[in-house]
């Protein structure tokens, strides 16, 4: 497994790699890899000749400096990870080689509007701006190819679907389901940061989402009511803190007057100091019956918790 730092190596090595008709794999990631993030680099080895995971902690996609300079860093295990997983180049460069502006900002960033304005985006103003710049860098850098990203992200993988699609880069964006813990925590870097009691705690979360799960497999229409069915399992753990239960079309992101078709449960919430996203998708069945005014509706499309 070959080791890169810089960006027009990476470049310049993947052109090679395709000129002799060699498909390239891309795995995005911040470090900290775990079993989620191996998940993500065997099935890009298994589709792929040429794997690339890089590892990059990404400045713009944090609001709060506290919040960043706590993110779990150990390169020397991220390789392990990498090259057991069958990785064929590991590209971890400074900040000064993705940014070399830095600390000023860079004059060009990327906005996907709509999507990034709500949920994750609401809560955090910049964040996935600060994602799909980075990801657009990553993607110009390895031209075309395979790139995977966990559905633990749902909202970040529309948001990268998106900017591939508008902005007609040559890359296929592959969802890969989200790996979790045996008592159902999704996978993720910032798990490290738990105590033994708040990590305990945080299995509520998808706790949470079976429950909203259940209610719409019971045939529940109105998203106020698996909202509330989620918020319940939340409000009994005094550990955590809720940001946001919800039930929305998986397309668009939008709260429907009544749940049909392909719907999204989303949850973010504070456990401790640590932030905490999960999902699931669902299909709930179609309307059969008219909307009584009143009932179940949403003036304002907005999300409800």
């Amino acid at each position: 497994m070959r080791v890169i730092s810089k960006a027009q190596e990476l470049a310049l090595t993947l052109d090679s790699e395709r000129a002799i008709g060699r498909k390239i794999g891309l795995v995005p990631t911040m470090g900290a890899l775990h079993l989620g993030h191996r998940s993500l680099i065997e099935r890009a080895v298994s589709e792929c000749d040429v794997v690339v995971v890089t590892v990059f902690v990404n400045p713009l996609q944090f609001g709060d400096a506290s919040d960043l300079a706590a993110y779990p860093r150990d390169l020397g295990t991220d390789l392990v990870v990498s090259e057991e997983a069958g990785a064929s180049i590991v590209f971890a460069p400074s900040i000064e080689e993705m940014y070399p502006s830095f600390p000023d900002p860079p004059c060009t960033t990327v906005h996907v509007a709509g999507l990034t304005d709500v949920l994750e985006g609401a809560s955090r103003p910049g964040h996935f701006d600060g994602v799909a710049t980075v990801v657009t860098k990553l993607f110009a850098l390895a031209g075309r190819c395979r790139a995977y990203f966990g559905e633990k992200d749902f909202q970040q993988l529309a948001v990268v679907r998106r900017l591939a699609a508008d902005l007609s880069l040559p890359v296929d964006v592959v969802g890969c389901p989200t790996i979790r813990e045996p008592d159902g925590l999704a996978l993720s870097s910032r798990n490290a940061r738990l105590t033994p009691s708040e990590r305990l705690a945080s299995g509520v979360l998808h706790q949470a989402i079976e429950a909203g799960l259940d209610a719409v497999r019971a045939g529940e229409r109105w998203p106020r009511i698996v909202n509330a069915a989620m918020a319940k399992i939340l409000g009994g753990e005094p550990l955590v803190a809720l940001d946001y239960a919800v039930a929305v079309d998986a397309e668009t992101f939008e709260t429907p007057h009544e749940l049909a078709g392909n719907v999204r449960l989303l949850i973010a919430a504070t456990v401790g100091e640590v932030r905490l996203i999960d999902n699931e998708g669902a299909t709930a069945p179609g309307s059969q019956e008219p909307v009584l005014a009143g009932h179940g509706t949403n003036k304002t499309n907005k999300r409800e918790s």
